[in-house]
C-alpha cells in the first residue's frame, strides 16, 4: 500500500512540475485588449 501511495505522490509532483513548466515556457499568455469605459462623476 505504501508503494501505491508513493507512486501517486510522485505522479502528482511530476504533473505539477510539468504544468508549471508548460505555463512558464508554453503559449499560455492571456489575450490582451484595451478596454475604455466612460465614468460619470456626480460632482456638485
Amino acid at each position: 500500500m505504501k508503494y501505491v501511495v508513493r507512486i501517486v505522490a510522485v505522479l502528482v509532483v511530476l504533473g505539477a512540475a510539468g504544468l508549471a513548466g508548460y505555463a512558464y515556457l508554453g503559449k499560455l499568455d492571456p489575450v490582451q485588449s484595451q478596454v475604455a469605459q466612460p465614468v460619470k462623476l456626480n460632482v456638485d
